[in-house]
């Protein structure tokens, strides 16, 4: 659904098809990967993803279904992972975001994210420090 609507233009950390969400669903290991549903319907996928690669530094990625985008949820899927960071003792999160995707950015810069210019144009890199309430 979400490569029907485009969103693998902006958001790819990994295939989004049913081979890799079954993948991912049947994962073990250390990095963290969240369905976000309502009535069996997937409003919302989140991830921290590095620990298994041996990083202190966990890469955060989003996505919110179009048809929900706007409604709170890609805030509340945010935090979610910043306090499951934490508890896994991450100190900081790191993530990548398309410097054209404008509400994604708003939303980032909200929650404290200090971004800059990725080598890899035309992404910008984000950093937050977990330890700073």
């Amino acid at each position: 659904m979400l490569r029907a609507r485009g969103i693998d233009d902006v958001f790819h950390p990994h295939p989004l098809t049913e081979e890799a969400a079954r993948a991912r669903a049947g994962y073990r290991g250390k990095d963290l990967y969240f369905l976000l549903c309502r009535e069996n319907h997937a409003l919302g996928y989140g991830m921290l993803r590095g620990w298994d690669e041996g990083y202190d530094t966990p890469s955060l990625g989003i996505v919110i279904h179009p048809d929900v985008q706007g409604q709170g949820l890609g805030r509340l899927l945010m935090e979610f992972l910043h306090v499951a960071a934490r508890r896994r003792g991450a100190r900081k999160i790191r993530l990548r975001v398309h410097s054209k995707n404008h509400r994604a950015i708003s939303l980032y810069q909200s929650l404290g994210y200090e971004l800059n210019p990725d080598d890899t144009a035309p992404y910008l890199v984000g950093l937050l420090d977990l330890t700073v309430e």
